[in-house]
C-alpha cells in the first residue's frame, strides 16, 4: 500500500499514533480526514496542520458510524483508506473489584465493535475504488496479553484475529488489509504519563509507515516486532515475565 495519492479517514486520528500516522499520509500528498470525540483536539491539530479535514465524530455509538460513513464518502467520493486506530485502555483488576458493566462494554465497543462495524460498512464503497485498503491498529498485546489491562489486550487479540480472517475474504478484491502492531510508545493512551518508558512516537511511526509503504501487511516495531513473530512459548514466557508482578 502506498502512502501518496490517496484519500484518507483516521479514526482517533486528533493526537497520538493515530495523528502521526496521519502526518505521514499528508506528508506523502495523501488526502486526510481525522476523526475523533472532541472538537477542540480536532481544532488542534487541524491549526498545526491545516491541510487536515475533520469531523467529530464518538465511534463508540453506531448513529455515529452510520453518520460517518454517509458524510465521508459523500463528501470525499474517493476516499479510499480507512484507518481504524480509536481505543482505549483501562487499566483494572476485575477479580479484585466490580466495576460498572458498561465501562467495560464501551472499552469492547471502541477497541473492537466499532472497527468491525466501520470495515462492514466502508467495505462496499471502498470496493468501488480503483485501489483501497483497511488498516487495523492492534497491540503486541494482542500477542502477550498484560494482567493489567485484560479487555483491552482481549480486544485487540480479537481485532488482529478478525484482521486477519478480512484479510483472506478481501483477498481477491482490490482492498489491502493492513495490520499496524504497536508496543508501548509514548503516548497518553490509558492516561497521561502511564507510557514515557514506550518507544518515541517519531521513531515508531516513521518506521511503521515506511515498511507499509513497501507493502508490508503486518507490521511491528521493536518489541511488538519481537512478539508477532515469536513462538508460542516465546510468547508465553514473555507473558509470564511481564505478568509475574501480579502474583
Amino acid at each position: 500500500m502506498k502512502l501518496a495519492g490517496n484519500t484518507v479517514l483516521v479514526t482517533g486520528g486528533a493526537s497520538g499514533i493515530g495523528l502521526a500516522m496521519a502526518e505521514r499520509f499528508l506528508q506523502a500528498g495523501s488526502t486526510v480526514i481525522i476523526c475523533g470525540r472532541r472538537q477542540d483536539k480536532l481544532q488542534e491539530a487541524q491549526q498545526k496542520h491545516p491541510a487536515l479535514h475533520t469531523r467529530v465524530c464518538d465511534v463508540a455509538v453506531e448513529a455515529d458510524r452510520v453518520a460517518l460513513l454517509e458524510w465521508a464518502t459523500t463528501t470525499f467520493p474517493q476516499l479510499n483508506v480507512l484507518v481504524n486506530n480509536a481505543g482505549i485502555q483501562r487499566r483494572i483488576n476485575p477479580v479484585a473489584q466490580q466495576e460498572d458493566w458498561r465501562e467495560t462494554q464501551q472499552e469492547i465497543t471502541i477497541n473492537l465493535g466499532a472497527p468491525i462495524h466501520l470495515c462492514h460498512l466502508f467495505i462496499p464503497h471502498l470496493k468501488e475504488q480503483p485501489t483501497a485498503a483497511i488498516v487495523n491498529v492492534t497491540s503486541g498485546l494482542a500477542f502477550t496479553p498484560a494482567a493489567f489491562a485484560p479487555i483491552y489486550c482481549a480486544t485487540k487479540a480479537a481485532l488482529h484475529s478478525y484482521t486477519m480472517s478480512l484479510r483472506y475474504l478481501l483477498a481477491k478484491t482490490n482492498v489491502e488489509v493492513v495490520e499496524i502492531v504497536p508496543p508501548a510508545v509514548n503516548t497518553d493512551l490509558g492516561g497521561a504519563g502511564l507510557h514515557t518508558f514506550g518507544a518515541d512516537l517519531n521513531e515508531f511511526t516513521n518506521s511503521v509507515m515506511e515498511r507499509v509503504d513497501q507493502g508490508e501487511l503486518e507490521v511491528g516495531f521493536g518489541s511488538s516486532e519481537e512478539r508477532r513473530n515469536a513462538s508460542r512459548a516465546e510468547n508465553d514466557a514473555f507473558s509470564a515475565q511481564m505478568n509475574a508482578r501480579l502474583s
